[in-house]
């Protein structure tokens, strides 16, 4: 039987904090800022590829994707890219595209891919009888041309083993799915206690070219 309460946490502002304050789970987190100017012209000088998202909202609606390349920017959003010679044509753009929501800027994770198609995976955590218990871990591969991974955009879902698998390598399936379940449970416990109410979560988790993991958003009603 689910928990009577579920509690709904939409802002992604508040829980990035929250995961903050615990050192080891931090280490998982991309930087991230609240969207303004200044802030997105330090963090494209910074890393180069930045990905902007609504503070509330899912399903990948919204998700921009920006590039700095040069004196240039790129701006994708869904299946349209833009390309801007100036910063000033830049924020013009993404002031269009994002419709006057507040937005939060993420370091732009080069995740591993399969055939050129960005994967993912989302972990969901429910509680049951007072206790979590692990529902799913599934790879969640992009559709071809798009960056994100989200079903409801036409991604595509593998066992998670098949998805490290595939773009790393046989040897990682086993540490790094334990590292999620690790992950996982310190994030779960440290969200509960702050937000009580809690009855699922859906962690989505990225894995990049080297191996690393991190937490690129925690859904309090997954799909």
């Amino acid at each position: 039987m689910m928990a009577s309460i579920n509690r709904q946490l939409a802002n992604k502002w508040l829980k990035t904090n929250a995961l903050l304050s615990n050192s080891y789970i931090a280490r998982h987190i991309p930087p991230s800022r609240l969207l303004d100017r200044t802030n997105l012209r330090d963090m494209l000088s910074r890393y180069g590829v930045v990905v902007v998202k609504p503070v509330r909202g899912g399903g990948g609606i919204g998700v921009i994707k920006i590039e700095k390349s040069g004196s240039s920017y790129r701006l994708t959003h869904q299946f349209r890219s833009r390309t801007f010679s100036t910063f000033s044509g830049l924020m013009h753009g993404l002031d269009r595209a994002r419709l006057n929501r507040q937005y939060l800027i993420q370091k732009g994770i080069r995740l591993a891919t399969i055939e050129g198609r960005p994967i993912d995976y989302r972990v969901k955590h429910v509680k049951e009888r007072g206790r979590w218990i692990y529902r799913a871990m599934v790879g969640r591969l992009a559709r071809r041309g798009l960056f994100v991974t989200n079903l409801c955009r036409g991604g595509s879902q593998i066992t998670a083993a098949q998805g490290i698998r595939r773009s790393l390598s046989s040897r990682d399936v086993v540490p790094l799915k334990r590292e999620m379940r690790h992950l996982t449970n310190a994030s779960t416990a440290l969200l509960e206690r702050r937000f009580p109410g809690l009855g699922q979560l859906g962690y989505d988790y990225g894995i990049d070219r080297n191996g690393h993991i991190w937490i690129l958003e925690v859904n309090t009603r997954p799909q």
